[in-house]
C-alpha cells in the first residue's frame, strides 16, 4: 500500500461557513488575520446569499435555494485554545420545507430498465459503450453476504456460483456495474492480466492471484475488470453514463478530483441510508482496508474562502463563494503509523466496524489526496477531532 504524502497544514483560513438544515444553525470562522475582534465582522442577508463585512473587504456568499439567513441571529462564541487564530460566531438560518432537488446525477442513480445509455471514460470522455438498453437493472446482494451465508449455513455455501448478468442485465453492486460485453468492447477496451496480492504474504491461505484488468483503449485508464469472459465490472468512479439522446457529444474532460469526490459523497449518502450504518472501510480489491471513513453530517453546506481571496474583487463569482452540499466525515489512514491511528484501525477491524467500500488502488488513493486536501483548508479548530481527522466531500 502505499504511502501518501499530505498537503501541508497550512493557516491561510479566511472565512469558513458551515450551515446545518436540519438544526437550522451554522458556524462562521474568520481567521484573526482578516478581523481583529467580533467588532470588525458585520454579518447581513442579501438576496440569496450571505453578506459578511470585515476590515480587508466584503464578501457575498450564495446560499442554496430555499435557505436564508436570519437578521441579526449572529453572534460571537469563544474558540477555546484556537481563539488567538480564529473568531467563531453562531448564526440562525431559515429553511424552506420544500424537497431537495440537488439530488445526485451518478450511475446508481441514473440507470433504469428500459433506457437507452451510453458509457463513457471518465478520462478522456471517449464513448466506450454504445446504445446499451437494459431489460433488467437489479441490486446485487450487500457485498459481504457471502460472510453471513457462512455464519448461517452449516454445510458448503449453497450459493458460491457467482451471480452475473445475462446480455440485457445490468447488475448494480456498492461501487461498480456488471455488464455483459458486447460487439463493441473490442474496439474501445483492452485486457490486461495482473497480478492482486502479495506472493509473499504470511497468510498462506491467500495466495496471489490475478484479475484481468480492463482499460480505456484511447488514455489506458483502468476501468475495472472482467470478472468472467463475456462480463465487465467496471466502477461508478471510472465511467460516466447518460441517456443515448442523439449524437450529442459530452465536455471533452471532466475534472478528475471533483468527479471521485462527488461520486464516492453520493455513494456514501446512499450505502448510508439503504444499509443504515455511518461507518465505512474503503477497500482495494484484495479486501486490505485503505480508509476508514465515518459518516457525521448529511446536512451540511460549506464555504471556505482563503485570507488571500478576502477582499480581492477578481474572485467574485468563484465557486468558493457558494455554499454547496457536502458530507462531514471522521476518517483514519490505514497506513497512518501513528499509535492514535493505528489504535482506530486495530479496533474497526476487531469489531468487524465499517461496510466495505470497494475501489480500485489508484482510486483509494485519490480519495485520499481528496479528503486530505479538504482537511488541509479547514479552519485550524476544525481539523481533528478526538484521534480522527475531519474533511468534507462534496456532492
Amino acid at each position: 500500500m502505499a504511502d501518501i504524502a499530505k498537503p501541508a497544514k497550512t493557516h491561510g483560513v479566511g472565512v469558513f461557513l458551515e450551515l446545518r438544515k436540519r438544526l437550522e444553525s451554522g458556524l462562521l470562522i474568520v481567521g484573526k488575520d482578516v478581523a481583529s475582534s467580533p467588532a470588525d465582522v458585520v454579518v447581513t442577508a442579501g438576496e440569496s446569499s450571505l453578506r459578511i463585512k470585515t476590515p480587508r473587504g466584503e464578501l457575498s456568499l450564495t446560499l442554496p435555494a430555499g435557505v436564508n439567513y436570519e437578521q441579526g441571529s449572529c453572534i460571537p462564541t469563544p474558540a477555546e485554545e484556537f481563539s488567538g487564530e480564529e473568531l467563531h460566531f453562531r448564526l440562525r438560518i431559515g429553511v424552506s420545507r420544500h424537497p431537495d432537488q440537488e439530488a445526485s446525477g451518478n450511475a446508481m442513480e441514473t440507470l433504469r430498465a428500459k433506457e437507452t445509455y451510453c458509457f463513457h471514460c471518465q478520462g478522456c470522455m471517449t464513448r466506450l459503450l454504445e446504445d446499451r438498453e437494459f431489460k433488467r437493472v437489479l441490486p446485487l446482494p450487500n457485498c459481504n453476504w457471502n460472510a453471513i451465508v457462512d455464519d448461517w449455513c452449516c454445510h458448503p455455501d449453497p450459493f458460491a456460483k457467482k451471480l452475473l448478468p445475462r446480455a440485457e442485465d445490468c447488475l448494480l453492486g456498492d461501487t461498480f456495474l456488471l455488464l455483459a460485453k458486447d460487439g463493441g468492447c473490442a474496439q474501445t477496451l483492452t485486457e490486461e492480466e495482473s497480478p492482486v496480492g502479495s506472493e509473499d504474504s504470511p497468510d498462506s491461505k491467500k495466495p496471489c492471484r490475478r484479475l484481468t484488468l480492463i482499460s480505456c483503449k484511447s488514455c489506458s485508464l483502468v476501468l475495472g475488470e472482467a470478472v468472467a469472459p463475456e462480463t465487465l465490472k467496471l466502477y461508478i468512479t471510472q465511467v460516466v453514463v447518460e441517456p443515448a439522446v442523439g449524437d450529442r457529444e459530452l465536455e471533452a474532460s471532466l475534472n478528475r478530483s471533483l468527479f471521485v469526490e462527488q461520486t464516492v459523497a453520493a455513494r456514501l449518502l446512499g450505502l448510508s441510508s439503504s444499509q443504515s450504518t455511518f461507518h465505512f472501510s474503503v477497500q482495494t480489491p484484495d479486501g486490505k482496508a485503505f480508509l476508514l471513513v465515518w459518516l457525521l453530517n448529511s446536512d451540511s453546506m460549506t464555504a471556505s474562502v482563503p485570507e488571500t481571496c478576502v477582499g480581492d474583487e477578481s474572485s467574485l463569482g468563484s465557486p468558493s463563494l457558494r455554499a454547496s452540499r457536502a458530507l462531514k466525515l471522521l476518517y483514519a489512514s490505514c497506513s497512518d503509523t501513528g499509535p492514535q491511528q493505528k489504535d482506530i484501525v486495530d479496533s474497526w477491524e476487531a469489531n468487524a466496524i465499517g461496510h466495505p467500500v470497494v475501489l480500485p488502488l489508484n482510486v483509494c488513493e485519490e480519495l485520499l489526496q481528496v479528503i486530505d486536501d479538504s482537511n488541509s483548508t479547514l479552519p485550524a479548530s476544525m481539523r481533528c477531532m478526538r484521534s480522527y481527522e475531519v474533511a468534507y466531500l462534496r456532492l
